[in-house]
Parts: C-alpha cells; structure tokens; sequence
C-alpha cells in the first residue's frame, strides 16, 4: 500500500509534468514521469505520458521503446487494453494541440504515431487527411495510400465517425488543384450522411466553382448526380444538372432535369426559371423548334404574371435568376419594343428584390455616392472598372482585348473584377490581368464583387457581359459605383442600376430609346473594333468534303440557339437557286436534331440533302477563322446576327448576307459591315435576304470586288482601328463622369 502521502506527492508530480508539458518545458514533465515511474512501475499510464514527453522532444525511438517497456510482459487481453489507453493518451494530446494550440504540425505527427499502433483506425486516418489539408500538405494520393477509401466501404465501414467525416469531406473539396480520388471519396461518404440537406448544402458551391472557374462540367455533373442520389428532388441540384448535361452536349438529360425541376417548383419566380431552363435546353440542342415554341410562350404566360403581380420579398437566388429570364426571346422573334418592355420590367422586379437582401450595404453604397468625390487636380485619373465573366477565351474575351491594350494609364486607371475566374491558367484571362492596376478574381458571387468595386471607389463601372451571368447583374443592381454602363456582351440588361448602354449609329434604331431605360450612349462610328485576329493553317479542304473545285460554297458556323427556321428556310431557297452549290453548317449543338433540322427544311423545299455539309467545331478560335475562307458567301442568322463570327469573316474578307432588323441582336452584322466599309450584302427584307445571296453565289467578280474591298478596309475601317474606338469611348467616359458631376453638385 502507498500511503496517503505519497499518493499526495505523485498527484502533485503528474500536475506538476501536465503543467510543464503545457509550457512546452517536455525535459522537466518527463524528469518527474521518470520520478513516477520509480516509485509506482506498475502505473501504466505513467510510461504512455512519458513517452509522449520523448516523442514531443522527438526522441521516436526512445518513445516507442518506452511505451513496449510499459506493456512488457502483459497478456494479450491486457496489452490490447494498455494500447487502448496509449491510444486515448496521443489522441488527447492531438486534440489539445489543434484546437487549443493551432499546432497542427504536431497533431499530425502524433496521429502518425497513432497509425503506427492501428493502422486501421479510420477515425485517425480521417484526421490526418484534415490536418493534412490544414497544412497545405495534401495531395489527394492520401485517400489511397492511407487506405480510408478501402475502409469507408460499407463492409469495412463500422465506427465512422460521421461527424468527423463530413468535416474532413468539405475540407477536402476546398483543396486545389481537385484531385482524381475526391469524387470516389465524396461518393463514399454518401452512407454515412446523416443530414441530407447539409451536405447538398456544402456540395452546392462546390458544383459551381468546379464548373464556372474549374470549367469541368463534366465532374460537375456527375458531383452533381451524387446530391441526387441523397434528395433525388432537391430543386437546386435539378437546376445545376441541367445546366451542366447541356454544357456538355447531353441535350436530353439536360431537358429532362429541368422538365423534373419545373414540375416541381411552386413559386412563380422558381417555375420562370425552371422553364427558363428547358427553352435553353432545346435552343442549345437545335432543331426543337416546336418544343423551343411552347416553352417561350409558357415563359411570356408566367412573365405576365409575375409583371402583373411583382413580388417583393423573393429569396437572392430566386430575385437574381430572375435577371435572364428573357434570354432567349430575341433568338426567337425580332421584336425590340416588345422584347425590351419585358425585359425591363422583368430587371426592374429582380432589382428590386435584390436592394430588399441587401438593404445595409445599397444604402452604404447609396451614402458612399452621395459623399461626391472631389476632382483635387486637373489631371486626376478616373477609375474605370470592368465586370465580367467572359474575359478569357471566349468571344467577348477575343473583342475586348484592343480596348484594354489602348487604354491611356495617364488618364484612366483600370481595374478588372473577373467573376466566375478560371483556376487554371487561362492564357487570355492572364493577359487581361497583366493590363490592368488591379485585377480581382470572384466566384460566383456578386455581393462580394461590389464590396470589392465599392472599396475601390470606381467611378465608372462598366458591364461587359449584360444578363450572360446574373451574378454581374447583381452586382449591378446594387450600384456600387456612381456611374454604371453596359457594353458588348449582349443587348442591355434593362436593370435601373444601369445610367448608359453603349451602342452606334447603326445597331440600334433611332426609336429605340423609347423601350430602353438605360440612356443609350452612342459612340460616333462603331461599339466594337479590334486591330485584327489570330489566324492559323486551315484545316479544311473541299476534296474532304466531297465538294468539287468548282462548286459555290455558302457557310454558317454559329450556336444552335441561332438556327431559325425561318431564316433556313431563306437559307435553302438560295441553295435553289445557285446550281452547284453547296452549304455547310457549322454549329455548337446536337449534331443528330441540328442535322434533322436543316434536312426535313431542305427536303421541303425541293433541295437533296446531299447538298449540305455538318461540321463540329474546330480545335482552336485561329483555325475556325482559317477555315471560313473555305466560304465563298457567309449566310447570316436572323433574328439574332453573328457578333464575332461576322468580324471574323469580314477580317478573313469573305463576302455575307445578313437580314437587319429593328433590334440589338439583328443589327449586329449590320454595324459591322457598314464599319467595314460594305453594304453588298445588306438586306432588309426576307426577299432581299434571298436576292443578295443568290447574287452573290452568282456573280463571281462581284464577290471579288467584296473581297479586295475588306482586304483594303483592314487600313482604313473604323471596324479595324481599335486605338480610334479607344479614344472614343474614353471621351465618352470622361463625358458620362462630368454629367454626373454636373448633376449632383
């Protein structure tokens, strides 16, 4: 028996080596677990405490032969018992050093040890792969060489901690680059979710950022199919797969999601969406006119309703996809007026509900406006900021490099806010970086994008890409900087956040302003120029196309949202007319419906598929651009125009036809060609669509003289000066910034 007082005096002794331990002084509480283990040998949790003192001295050797000391001579019942208990020890130990001390790197190497005894313990592994990513150690390769993924199978997968695995699951997406091993993992999880809707909660952004920055919609779709599995019905997850099927070219799951999403939804701004959802499902397939029909007539139906009775305390999700609920009605009819009107007020509603989320930082925003910044110097530079989504590789990316290249660091500071930014290296969007003073890259939120612009105190903040991402419009709604522009990307956005729309003589009519609340700002000569494009060795050739050396060749290469039938029938009549000819299409779509489409078109009037030609997409932007000249006459679409493609075949100097319209988006090509320096090929009528393109076909040395005509234009056009265009609109900023200054002093 021990007596009293020696007991007192080893109590006192293990406080004593606890404290010393705490203070980091391991040399002293392993002396006194010494003196311990002198005076009661038979204590086993004396040898597992100094054991640890020497591990953390990192005197391994000595800790381990400490701790078989301690088990020497036990049986197997008891050592398995004396391992439970070093085990219990190490992981305290662990513990206190992540949450107490933040010293990760030796929790880590503590669960090594750990490993060591039990090679198997999940729970263990599971926290080395959490302080790995902690220590930005983590590589992925974890996952299997650890063995967790083995051992999270369900017959392998008794005494999960649950909790723990979820916590270590959402720290495992956060690591970048993404690893091979992670959807393995996350499917694995999936038994041992005890609460469905928060991990479909954390999974969300996760499906978003691996697919708007990552760009893999392809893993986003099948991350996105393991939600599913858990809530097969979660309204979210329904619209984030169908947007991904879509993205990559498996049109019918696409449809069919958002088909189970709109069946679904109950609130009339989430039905809006939904069917939002299946028009884009079938315009992006092509060829599903008749479905295209019904969903925009169901979307007008509901517009009308959610006009007639606006909402105002809409959710931020809901209020803001509410900003490209109208997307896709100029593809479909050349209405301005009507298309503008809706438009507007669809924006109008959105803002608003937007401004009710986030009333605290409007009114700072709001606060922060009316405090006027002072011009101090003459020669204060003005603090012009873009908002977009698209630069990088993509066409508003390619046209907006000159403005960017041009700009005078003198006179303007530039700032870039890039949402949705690439992680990978994205030449282009890494060039635009390099352009700019300051360049911020966001997901997908458009909160954190205006505090960032609001911070920086731009004083013009242009839009780049209009309604193409709602998370610019929300941006944009909130009005984080006192002047506030659309420009390029698309047709305004009608949101009343917005002072101006950029725009030229040609591609918006002179009654336009009537349906649009933006204040139309028009550039002197053109909205666009750039100095040329890159182009490479074309890869097509007639001879592979079954084509004959002598035959004409009329192309269109555009979306599948573009293709009309009205127009292809316009398109096929020509074809008629023009004996040995030939049309290749060209579009992003599904190959099998685009072909349908043009086919039964085609048989209706008269014209032997034979006669038509379906080409995929080319492997870079500089071949595409080398292969129009495959062209003899381009065939615009209608109602909504080529915008890039239409520069591209004016630079590659092959003559077109295009139908102008009354709005944005069938005045494109229109601009163009005029800023060019041609009007052979401009047609206001559907019968002057049909003559030109027969013309053309027709008449080789007027397809010449075309041609010799942009080859000269590349010295003289407006089209091909982007350090004039430059000019102009830096005039028309420092003009938008005094009629503001004006207005509030």
């Amino acid at each position: 028996m021990i007596s009293k007082d020696l007991s007192a005096v080893i109590s006192d002794g293990q406080d004593q080596a606890y404290q010393a331990m705490l203070k980091g002084n391991y040399i002293q509480a392993a002396m006194l677990y010494e003196l311990a283990i002198e005076t009661e040998p038979d204590t086993k949790s004396y040898y597992w405490h100094l054991g640890l003192m020497l591990l953390l001295q990192e005197q391994e050797a000595e800790a381990q032969t400490t701790w078989l000391l301690g088990m020497a001579e036990g049986d197997p019942e008891e050592i398995d018992l004396w391992t439970e208990e070093l085990i219990q020890v190490l992981q305290a130990e662990a513990e206190r050093r992540r949450l107490e001390v933040g010293d990760h790197r030796t929790a880590w190497a503590i669960r090594q040890h750990i490993r060591e005894i039990q090679p198997r313990d999940i729970n263990n592994l599971l926290h080395l792969i959490g302080l790995s990513t902690l220590l930005k150690t983590y590589t992925g390769e974890e996952l299997t060489d650890l063995g967790v993924l083995e051992l999270l199978k369900p017959e392998e997968g008794s005494g999960v901690d649950s909790e723990l695995l979820m916590q270590v699951w959402k720290d495992v997406l956060d690591q970048a680059p993404l690893h091979p091993s992670t959807f393995e993992f996350t499917e694995a999880c999936l038994a041992y979710v005890k609460e469905p809707l928060a991990f479909v909660d954390a999974l969300i952004p996760f499906v978003y950022h691996i697919s708007y920055s990552a760009k893999d919609f392809p893993l986003a779709a099948h991350f996105t199919e393991l939600g599913l599995r858990l809530i097969p019905e979660h309204p979210e997850l329904l619209r984030a797969v169908s947007c991904f099927y879509q993205d990559i070219g498996e049109f019918y799951k696409g449809i069919e999601a958002a088909k189970l999403c709109y069946s679904l939804m109950e609130s009339l701004a989430d039905k809006i969406y939904a069917n939002l959802l299946v028009m884009r499902g079938f315009m992006s397939a092509g060829g599903y006119w008749d479905d295209v029909c019904s969903a925009l007539e169901m979307q007008r139906t509901l517009l009308a309703s959610l006009i007639a009775t606006p909402p105002s305390s809409l959710d931020s999700s809901a209020a803001i996809r509410l900003f490209n609920s109208t997307f896709f009605f100029p593809y479909f009819e050349d209405r301005g007026d009507e298309n503008g009107r809706i438009r507007s007020q669809v924006s109008h509603i959105a803002q608003l509900n937007v401004e009710n989320c986030n009333q605290e930082r409007v009114e700072r925003y709001r606060q922060g406006r009316s405090r006027i910044r002072k011009i101090e110097a003459p020669t204060r530079r003005l603090k012009i900021g873009y908002l977009s989504y698209c630069l990088r590789g993509h066409s508003v990316g390619w046209l907006a490099r000159w403005l960017f290249q041009y700009h005078d660091r003198e006179r303007f500071e530039i700032n870039a806010y890039l949402m949705g930014a690439e992680l990978t290296d994205n030449p282009l969007q890494e060039w635009y970086i390099s352009q700019v003073s300051k360049a911020h890259k966001f997901g997908l939120s458009g909160a954190e994008a205006a505090d960032k612009i609001y911070e920086d105190e731009i004083d013009i903040l242009i839009d780049v890409d209009s309604i193409t991402l709602t998370a610019t419009c929300e941006t944009m709604a909130m009005k984080p900087a006192p002047v506030q522009v659309t420009w390029l990307g698309w047709d305004a956005s009608g949101i009343p956040a917005i002072d101006y729309f950029m725009a030229d003589p040609y591609v918006l009519p002179d009654s336009a302003q009537e349906h649009y609340t933006e204040k139309i700002w028009r550039l002197p000569q053109t909205y666009i120029a750039v100095d040329g494009f890159e182009v490479a060795v074309p890869t097509l050739r007639r001879d592979q196309l079954n084509i004959p050396s002598d035959a004409i060749i009329y192309l269109s290469a555009q979306r599948g949202y573009k293709y009309n039938p009205n127009t292809t029938r316009l398109q096929i009549q020509i074809l008629k007319e023009v004996n040995n000819s030939y049309f290749i299409i060209k579009g992003l779509a599904d190959q099998e419906s685009l072909k349908n489409f043009f086919i039964e078109i085609a048989q209706s009037e008269g014209i032997n598929s034979d006669r038509l030609r379906f080409l995929p997409l080319a492997p870079s932007e500089a071949k595409h651009r080398a292969n129009l000249a495959i062209a003899d006459v381009v065939l615009d679409t209608y109602p909504y125009n080529g915008a890039t493609t239409t520069m591209e075949t004016l630079w590659m100097c092959v003559p077109m036809v295009t139908r102008v319209g009354e709005q944005f988006s069938s005045r494109n090509s229109y601009t163009m060609m005029m800023n060019a320096g041609i009007t052979e090929g401009i047609a206001w009528t559907d019968e002057e669509y049909v003559e030109w393109g027969i013309r053309l076909g027709k008449d080789a040395t007027l397809r010449q003289q075309i041609s010799w005509k942009l080859r000269q234009s590349r010295q003289t056009a407006p089209l091909w000066n982007g350090k004039q265009f430059t000019r102009e609109i830096e005039k028309a900023y420092e003009q938008m910034w005094q009629i503001y200054l004006d207005k509030n002093h």
